[in-house]
C-alpha cells in the first residue's frame, strides 16, 4: 500500500545466528562436535537458529507485501547509510539493536524485532515473528508509539570520538584482573581511585550493566546519564564521595586516565578503544537521540 512519493527504504539489519555463522558458514570443527554429542553449552542453538530463520522470514514478507524497498544488512557490525531512509529494521535481540544503533541518526526510527524469544531477552524490542506484519504495517503507513532514548557522547582530549552510545562505557585497564586507576571530576568535585573500573551510560542501559554494578534504574526518557565504580578499593575505611552519580543534563563527567594500558568499551563489544596515560575523557548528553518504535516507558528489563 505504498503511498506517493516512491517505496518507502527501509535498512533491514538480522543478525546471524551462532549456528549460521559457526556451523553453516565456518563449519567449525568444535562447534560441530559439541552439536554432535549434544554438549549442553550449544543445546539451544539449532532451535534458536529455526526461530530466528522464521521471523526474519516473516518480516521479509512483511516488507514485500508493503512495497517497501529493502536493504538487508546480515550484519549486525557492518557500517550502513540511512539517509534517505523511512525506517531501520534491526530483526535479532539487544546486542544486534546496539550495534545497528551506532550506524543511526536522530532522524531515522528504529523497529525492533526478537527473533528468538525462548533465547533472547529483546529489550529494545517491540514484537516478534507473530506481530511482525502489523508492527511494520502501523510504523510505515500509521502513527506508531515512539520512545525518543538518550544517548551518550564521548570525547577524548577535547575531540568527540562517540556520539551514539545507547547502553554504556566501561573505563577500565586492558586486563580485567589488574586494578583500574584514574582520577574522576563532575563540576567542583575532584577525586582519585582505585577500582575495576567504572560505568558511565544513559537510562537506556540503567537496567542493564549500571543496575548489576549497584546503581539506579532511571526512567527510560531520563536525561541523566549515570556513573556507576566498579568494586572501588578503599584501604583504611575510607568512602569514595564519587562512588555513583547522575550526571545533570548540560554538564559533564571527566576522567583522566593513570594507567598506561586503559581501555574504553562501547556498548559491550560493539566499540573498543585504548587509552593512554594521561588522556581526558569526557561523557556527556548526546545531541542524537535515538528513536525506537512500540516501546513503553514502563518497560522494565
Amino acid at each position: 500500500m505504498p503511498e506517493g512519493g516512491g517505496p518507502p527504504r527501509v535498512v533491514l539489519v538480522a543478525k546471524r545466528s551462532s549456528y549460521a555463522r559457526f556451523v553453516e558458514e565456518e563449519r567449525d570443527p568444535r562447534a560441530r562436535e559439541l552439536l554432535a554429542r549434544r554438549d549442553p553449552s550449544v543445546a539451544r542453538w539449532r532451535a534458536s537458529h529455526r526461530e530466528h530463520a522464521r521471523t526474519l522470514a516473516a518480516t521479509e514478507r512483511a516488507l514485500q507485501r508493503l512495497g517497501a524497498r529493502v536493504l538487508k544488512v546480515q550484519r549486525a557490525h557492518a557500517a550502513f547509510d540511512t539517509a534517505d531512509a523511512r525506517l531501520v529494521v534491526v530483526v535479532g535481540g539487544d546486542g544486534t539493536l546496539l550495534a545497528a544503533s551506532h550506524q543511526v541518526g536522530a532522524s531515522v526510527p528504529v523497529l525492533g524485532v526478537n527473533s528468538s524469544p525462548s533465547t533472547s531477552v529483546g529489550f529494545f524490542s517491540s514484537t516478534d515473528w507473530r506481530g511482525v506484519a502489523a508492527a511494520l504495517e502501523e510504523a510505515l503507513y500509521g502513527r506508531p508509539k515512539a520512545l525518543v532514548l538518550q544517548r551518550m557522547a564521548v570525547s577524548v582530549n577535547g575531540r568527540t570520538r562517540w556520539r551514539r552510545v545507547l547502553n554504556e562505557a566501561l573505563f577500565c585497564h586492558a586486563s580485567p584482573a589488574a586494578t583500574s586507576r584514574y582520577i574522576l571530576r563532575y563540576g567542583e568535585q575532584s577525586e582519585e581511585q582505585r577500582s575495576s573500573g567504572l560505568f558511565v551510560g544513559p537510562a537506556a542501559g540503567s537496567t542493564a550493566a549500571q543496575r548489576s554494578a549497584g546503581g539506579r534504574v532511571l526512567p527510560l526518557t531520563s536525561a541523566r546519564l549515570q556513573l556507576v565504580v566498579r568494586e572501588p578499593y578503599t584501604p583504611d575505611g575510607q568512602r569514595y564521595a564519587l562512588r555513583r552519580l547522575e550526571v545533570l543534563p548540560g554538564t559533564s563527567l571527566s576522567v583522566i586516565n593513570k594507567m598506561q594500558e586503559g581501555r574504553l568499551f562501547l556498548d559491550g563489544p560493539i566499540a573498543t578503544a585504548p587509552v593512554n596515560l594521561g588522556d581526558h575523557i569526557t561523557f556527556h548528553l548526546s545531541p542524537e537521540p535515538l528513536t525506537v518504535l512500540g516501546l513503553s516507558a514502563q518497560r522494565a528489563r
